[in-house]
């Protein structure tokens, strides 16, 4: 794993993160978020949005929503200049943190079958697979694993 950046910090998604993530999109996804549905989430009041920043300069998200006692993630980016330096891991962990606090019962994602870095780094913070969704990524289509961390009393 390359060095831990030292600076990072988590703060909750403002609106003046927006630009910022969706440049972050635009170098992560084929189909990246705008800024109206960033905007959208703010409104949500079942949307967790979380910003990793370095400084001024936003390096990551991770998106996600509490449910009827339930997570769901959205979506984990962290830019590529920027991965596998602990910063997703940061971002998970917060996620886990909060959803275990609103009394959430599991926190649930789906990523790419082909995407092992991160398939891998899911494993590591507990998430097993539950399933697979048939074509559930487009560009370009590919099935997605559905991965699922639940929360016991053992681990709250």
């Amino acid at each position: 794993m390359s060095e831990r950046v030292k600076d990072i910090y988590i703060e909750k998604m403002s609106i003046e993160h927006i630009p910022l993530l969706v440049e972050i999109e635009k170098e992560c996804f084929s189909k990246p978020w705008t800024e109206e549905g960033f905007l959208a989430e703010l409104k949500n009041d079942t949307a967790n949005f979380y910003t990793a920043m370095s400084g001024e300069k936003a390096v990551g998200y991770m998106g996600f929503y509490i449910i009827c006692g339930e997570g769901y993630v959205a979506n984990v980016a962290v830019l590529p200049s920027y991965r596998r330096k602990g910063i997703a891991g940061r971002l998970i962990e917060n996620a886990v943190k909060i959803c275990k606090n609103s009394g959430a019962e599991f926190l649930s994602l789906e990523v790419r079958v082909s995407n092992s870095a991160a398939v891998s780094l899911y494993e590591k913070y507990g998430f097993e697979k539950a399933g697979e969704r048939k074509n559930f990524y487009s560009a370009p289509v590919e099935n997605a694993y559905i991965m699922t961390l639940k929360f016991t009393e053992d681990n709250r």
